[in-house]
């Protein structure tokens, strides 16, 4: 090999190093956004460790020529491998040969893992089956852009697919953009494809001339791309926000009671900060819903009155004899991009909203045709009625005040709600009892909260027929447990209707004018009944199991006017209520550990990464092992008196360094070659090549000739000479990956060295 032949391998060998590196480094800006919805952890040590060793391979693989086939193979099994020996090691045979067993707990970690992407809010904690998922898909990746970019050379292809991997997180879990993150994946992609147009062969100087100029071209473009993406873009006018949607900059509420979606969505995000001055938090609602024809239940259409006006919020239909509260509560909207501003009910008055702003005198709500909430900060002044435990039994549910669609029942309504209606109330004499007796059976042992189960069992919604199927599997959600309450107070006669809103915060650090600060997040959207009573107004009530506080009057003999309904203060001031995505942890662990995968999740800790460590270094070792083995079976046969053991010895030591060795090629020829381009001492190799061709052409054809330890000691020397003569990183792949184990002298691939890598 010519000085210029030997530059130009050396560029390639280089130009391939830095494609390997690039094609990580953009599979590490891919995998950076998980880290938004998973915590960090061990696991992304794992998913980096296991990338980086695909690569290593494929690059290891590659300088022994081997096929594009056998590339992927090696790549493939080594995916295996790891995955074996971190999770699945107590199946497998030695810790990471796969069994009928460990095949088998595959699909119960991937269902484990996808339960809990549904059923949890982010950041979801680092379990093993969504790391298991995780570090895999992130194996697969490796192999699949290893082979787009390296074997196929299409790294625009590989691009595409990287920017779209990374792309999932943010849909999963939509936040702010990152612009530091969005900026590493550009640069990233940038960089694989100006090291893979290195990588390339130029033939001639003219063809690298007319070159010269595209990688400039294309970090020209990035460049004003990165510009375009970060500054300009966010300047453009943005898509108008739709109520539920989650179209714009925040969460929304959706008013169509397709709450489990929302309540399903793996990020949970803090949307209002609350402080008031009642005895404790109350709920907060956006809109009612009041029209139910059978399929879904329709927001009120009520035209809304200027909040300047004094008939914005109406009268409150409260009878003299009730007891009134008043209260001051403001609302911080943090990230929440509605039409309706969540305020406590029955609000009077509302102050500090910017842009047009109007109230609908029927249900005490206030709402927008073209703003938001988002950014908002607003003061809300509400009056709650306080009856006693005898007024509000004294009093009657009827709808004389209200709307006729607060009582209309679907005609072809399940027949079983009406009869578990009366059957649940049969014992009550008056119709707040009646509905206390609908409280606490569905409160009860009997049903369960979960976003789950309605998804698998078919009635995810709110008709008259999810309701019916709600009330026979008694599992579902607060979509589920409200509308059921209201349907099943239409039965017995009683104005109903669904409010969609907020649970009450939760308490924070936080204090402003002396009151604590209480912070609502997106999964603790919610919707619950209320009922109207002639005299009193609409009161809420709570069925769903598990969330807020249900409601209860107290007597007027032992504290007159008290109230813990779950719309009013006064219950339980210091209680922190459970939010849904709380409670739907709680029923996803339930659930994996009744499957049998929950507890294994919980008791089985993942190998350290000392130990994943410590194993990698031996699987990467056996080849040095096997490589010291060999070498010492070819010298001890060589002091034996076997020549061509030594001369053995010296081809695959010139193997091993890239060295080529063709079989048509005499041992005289090539220990020229070693000696006038490698540097090996004349008198070395004379006396290993004196060995095999007095051997060679001996005439009984033995192949013993006896020169005592000089042969294998030439041997050994023209060995150390050749690690030498190479650069350091050469030398140690020739110690840590051997060619000629795979490779044997004389052979097709042994011909040539390894110039470069398609």
């Amino acid at each position: 090999m010519s000085s210029a032949d030997a530059g130009r391998a050396t560029r390639a060998r280089g130009g391939e190093k830095l494609l390997t590196f690039s094609i990580f480094a953009a599979l590490l800006a891919a995998l950076l956004p998980v880290v938004r919805v998973i915590d960090s952890g061990w696991w992304l040590l794992a998913a980096l460790l296991l990338a980086a060793l695909i690569l290593g391979a494929g690059y290891t693989a590659r300088l022994y020529r081997l096929p594009a086939v056998a590339v992927t193979l090696i790549e493939a099994t080594l995916w295996a491998v790891f995955l074996t020996l971190v999770f699945l090691r107590d199946t497998a045979l030695l810790w990471v040969i796969p069994t009928l067993d460990t095949i088998r707990s595959v699909p119960l970690l991937v269902e484990a893992a996808m339960e809990e992407i549904r059923l949890g809010a982010a950041p979801l904690e680092g379990s093993l089956p969504l790391a298991f998922v995780v570090v895999g898909a992130m194996g697969l990746l490796t192999i699949i852009v290893d082979h787009v970019v390296v074997t196929a050379r299409m790294p625009l292809l590989a691009s595409v697919g990287i920017v779209t991997v990374s792309l999932i997180p943010a849909i999963a879990a939509p936040a702010a953009v990152d612009v530091i993150g969005f900026v590493f994946l550009a640069v990233t992609i940038l960089f694989l494809i100006r090291s893979e147009t290195r990588s390339r062969e130029k033939p001639m100087e003219r063809e690298e001339e007319r070159t010269a100029g595209v990688p400039a071209t294309a970090l020209g473009i990035g460049a004003i791309a990165i510009v375009v993406a970060v500054v300009v873009a966010p300047a453009l006018p943005q898509p108008g926000a739709r109520a539920g949607t989650g179209l714009g900059p925040g969460p929304g509420i959706d008013a169509t009671l397709q709450l489990g979606d929302d309540l399903r969505r793996p990020q949970e995000v803090e949307v209002i900060r609350v402080r008031t001055d009642s005895p404790s938090v109350p709920y907060l609602r956006a809109t009612t819903l009041s029209r139910f024809e059978g399929g879904i239940w329709e927001p009120d259409r009520a035209q809304t009155v200027s909040l300047e006006s004094d008939r914005a919020f109406g009268e409150i239909d409260n009878t003299d004899e009730i007891r009134i509260s008043e209260y001051t509560t403001k609302v911080d909207v943090v990230n929440l991009d509605s039409p309706w501003a969540p305020v406590p009910y029955p609000a009077v008055g509302v102050a500090g909203l910017r842009g047009l702003w109007g109230a609908v005198p029927y249900n005490h709500t206030v709402a927008t045709t073209s703003d938001s909430t988002m950014g908002q900060s607003y003061e809300v002044q509400w009056t709650l009625p306080r009856p006693s435990l005898e007024q509000v039994r004294a009093a009657t549910a009827v709808g004389s005040q209200v709307r006729d669609e607060t009582t209309e029942i679907p005609a072809d309504i399940p027949p079983q709600i009406a009869e578990l209606a009366v059957e649940v109330t049969a014992a009550a004499t008056n119709d707040y009892d009646r509905l206390t007796a609908l409280q606490r059976w569905f409160r009860g042992g009997d049903f369960a909260y979960s976003l789950d189960a309605p998804v698998e069992e078919g009635f995810d919604g709110s008709g008259a027929e999810a309701v019916a199927r709600f009330l026979e599997v008694r599992q579902g959600y607060c979509v589920h447990f409200a509308s059921a309450f209201a349907l099943m107070a239409r039965t017995l006669n009683m104005p109903s209707r669904i409010v969609v809103g907020y649970l009450p915060g939760t308490p924070t650090t936080d204090s402003v004018d002396g009151q604590p600060v209480f912070t609502v997040s997106s999964s603790q959207l919610h919707a619950w009944p209320e009922v109207y009573f002639e005299g009193i107004g609409w009161i809420p009530f709570e069925p769903t199991t598990g969330l807020g506080t249900p409601t209860m009057f107290s007597s007027a003999a032992t504290a007159p006017g008290e109230t813990t309904d779950p719309g009013s203060v006064g219950s339980q001031p210091t209680a922190t209520p459970t939010s849904p995505g709380d409670r739907a942890e709680i029923d996803a662990e339930e659930q994996q550990s009744a499957n049998g995968i929950g507890a294994a999740r919980d008791t089985v800790d993942p190998l350290p990464l000392l130990g994943i460590v410590t194993a990698v270094i031996v699987l990467l070792s056996l080849p040095l092992l096997a490589k010291e083995v060999r070498r010492r079976r070819l010298d001890a046969a060589a002091r034996a008196g076997d020549a061509a053991a030594a001369w053995q010895s010296v081809q695959e030591a010139a193997i091993d360094v890239a060295i080529p060795v063709p079989a048509s090629e005499t041992p005289r020829a090539f220990a020229r070659r070693l000696v006038e381009e490698h540097g090996v001492a004349a008198s070395d190799i004379d006396t290993v090549l004196t060995a095999i061709e007095r051997v060679s052409y001996s005439r009984a054809g033995t192949r013993s000739y006896w020169m005592g330890d000089a042969a294998a000691d030439a041997a050994a020397a023209v060995r150390a000479s050749l690690l030498t003569s190479v650069p350091a990183s050469r030398r140690i792949l020739a110690l840590a990956a051997p060619r000629s184990l795979i490779i044997r002298p004389g052979s097709v691939y042994a011909g040539a060295a390894p110039v470069r890598v398609r």
